[in-house]
């Protein structure tokens, strides 16, 4: 009896043991230390990667869980609680941070980028310009078919407008502009993700599709570099190289209501208004201050994240370098 209290008695001991070498392998977590998750709208995917590699290389102790949905679902996650970090395109209403404070949970939020929304057809598509007007017809109903708008060799083509998913910050964003907020027509197609517009507009001629522009920037090629001489360019650097769009589609000009031509999302068009199809990238935290959650909002808020933006072919919010811009008319 006395040997089976003493097996019991040892057995606790070790595990014990266990649990206190476990605590002490596993310290508590710190704003540059430890796990945190985020939850970001798919149309911001290119950006966010390219945040966390940095991240994660300067601060090797801490890991970043990144995953990619629709931007409803994002918030949907934040206010059940399930998650405290998210990256979507618009601020939160006054519910939304009414509800976060009936939960007692501390909140921040920042515009970090401002993004445009870029249009994307088939290489066989000889449209060569889209006026704000053309797009009120096509989400309208009024134009159907490619010929509605221009002369052109796809005139008697229907129009089939695809966009990332029915409830992404791209539809919520053309949504809101082009219907008032109300429901998409028939010919408005919902994909699993961004790659899938791409491979639809590349399959269907007559397809026009909508995405984030960090997804066309050719500027992307930032990600074949090295990661530590990519950390240093970072930190010297105070320019942003040539962007440029890839030759897989087509990448249509737009032109405001208020201008005489087209042109295409480059970041100095962004920048000076000229193209007119642009929105905001906003960051929202509601951990607390000194969680991983919060040192990574902190990083991706301050001169280095917003430095990582202006690569991905957006314009930081902050805007804490200069911007050199060549491109092709």
């Amino acid at each position: 009896m006395n040997k089976t209290r003493n097996k019991s008695l040892l057995l606790a001991l070790a595990a014990m043991a266990m649990l206190l070498s476990s605590a002490c392998s596993n310290p508590k977590a710190t704003s540059t230390r430890g796990i945190a998750r985020v939850f970001c709208d798919e149309s911001f995917k290119n950006i966010l990667k390219q945040e966390i590699e940095v991240f994660e290389y300067t601060y090797p102790d801490a890991s970043i869980m990144d995953y990619y949905m629709d931007e409803a679902a994002a918030l949907d996650s934040l206010r059940n609680e399930k998650v405290d970090l998210i990256i979507i395109s618009r601020d939160l209403t006054k519910d939304e941070k009414d509800l976060l404070k009936s939960q007692g949970r501390a909140y921040r939020t920042r515009n970090i980028a401002v993004d445009a929304v870029a249009l994307i057809v088939n290489k066989q598509n000889d449209i060569d310009e889209l006026s704000m007007n053309d797009l009120r017809e096509i989400f309208s109903g009024e134009a159907k078919r490619w010929g509605d708008l221009y002369p052109s060799r796809l005139k008697n083509d229907s129009i089939r407008v695809v966009f990332d998913s029915s409830g992404s910050g791209v539809a919520h964003y053309m949504r809101d502009n082009f219907l008032n907020g109300g429901n998409f027509g028939a010919n408005v197609y919902a994909q699993k993700s961004t790659e899938d517009v791409f491979a639809a507009v590349e399959k269907s001629r007559n397809a026009i599709g909508f995405v984030g522009v960090s997804w066309i920037s050719a500027n992307m090629k930032n990600v074949t570099i090295p990661i530590d001489q990519r950390v240093e360019d970072l930190k010297n650097n105070s320019g942003v190289s040539a962007i440029d769009f890839p030759a897989r589609i087509k990448v249509v000009p737009v032109r405001g209501d208020d201008k005489v031509r087209g042109e295409k999302p480059y970041q100095v068009h962004i920048n000076s208004g000229d193209y007119p199809l642009v929105r905001k990238i906003w960051a929202v935290d509601a951990s607390f201050n000194g969680m991983t959650e919060h040192g990574f909002y902190t990083f991706i808020t301050g001169v280095i994240g917003q430095k990582i933006i202006l690569q991905t072919g957006v314009l930081p919010a902050a805007e804490p370098v200069r911007m050199v811009e060549t491109y092709r008319p």
